[in-house]
């Protein structure tokens, strides 16, 4: 089913018009003047699972995110935002409303957002959302070392490489400061963090019950536009509502992005391979 047919049948409406933003997002316009985004979902589950974790990450009002229209096993249809430059009012209210987001919390960490499967996916690659005792256990059960034995498969690392990060797995108990599963969004890299006249929009989400460090560790990994003011905001939205952010998060940067660095080198190898292995390196000891 292509994705007029995919529109018309879960939306309504006359198509007058459509164009690809990417390989499986598409701008569809009616002749009434609406427009809505359509997306393929990239594997069993995808549609469902972004739908969810859409729903939840909304339902409190905290942050902006796209209404889910409709959706089926294959496609997703949901609010179109036009896009607006940056500001800085609209970054810092960002990092306040994040920070509150967090806070909701969730069932557990490893835990999906309610009616999402457990097989979900960031991006194109699976992503396992199970519930597990503690952060620890769940990073790197179900985070870490299932990329890191594709890349094994894939001889992208030496034995000596691969002990580095077997290493920063066995010592995340002693990294990562005891918190209560924080509601993340999961993938909020900038390219998932939309500006709009009414504030930033959180789109594409790989939302789950983790460690809101996370989501923070996300926004820095490739370069999201207002960070400074962005983490200043959150870290005094955090102070204000009685849960600051531990003592030594800035060095913890590392440790959160081993999951989105080795998911990256798994699946486009170049870079990826050595900013991983460097992200290993550079956790604290």
């Amino acid at each position: 089913m292509n994705a007029r047919e995919a529109v018309e049948r879960l939306h309504g409406g006359r198509v007058t018009g459509i164009r690809q933003s990417d390989g499986s997002v598409f701008l569809v316009s009616f002749d009434d003047g609406e427009t809505v985004i359509a997306k393929r979902g990239v594997g069993p589950g995808a549609t469902r699972a972004e739908a969810a974790g859409m729903r939840w990450l909304g339902e409190s009002g905290d942050v902006l995110v796209p209404r889910v229209y409709e959706h089926d096993e294959e496609w997703l249809v949901m609010e179109y935002v036009p896009p607006a430059p940056p500001t800085p009012e609209t970054a810092e209210a960002f990092g306040r409303n994040l920070a509150k987001l967090h806070l909701r919390g969730a069932e557990g960490f490893g835990s999906p957002p309610p009616g999402g499967p457990v097989d979900a996916w960031m991006g194109v690659a699976p992503m396992r959302n199970e519930v597990c005792p503690d952060w620890a256990s769940f990073y790197a059960e179900h985070r870490v070392l299932p990329y890191l034995r594709e890349c094994v498969e894939q001889k992208l690392f030496t034995t000596d490489e691969v002990q580095v990060f077997d290493d920063v797995c066995e010592r995340l108990g002693e990294l990562a400061e005891p918190e209560p599963p924080a509601r993340i969004h999961g993938d909020a890299w900038s390219g998932n963090v939309h500006w709009a006249r009414d504030g930033v929009w959180l789109i594409d989400p790989a939302a789950h019950g983790g460690h809101r460090e996370g989501d923070l560790a996300m926004l820095q990994l490739f370069g999201t536009s207002q960070l400074s003011r962005i983490l200043g905001a959150y870290t005094e939205s955090a102070q204000d509502e009685g849960r600051p952010l531990a003592d030594g998060w800035r060095e913890r940067v590392p440790v959160h992005q081993l999951f989105p660095l080795l998911m990256h080198a798994a699946v486009f190898g170049g870079g990826y391979v050595r900013q991983a292995l460097s992200a290993a390196r550079a956790a604290p000891r």
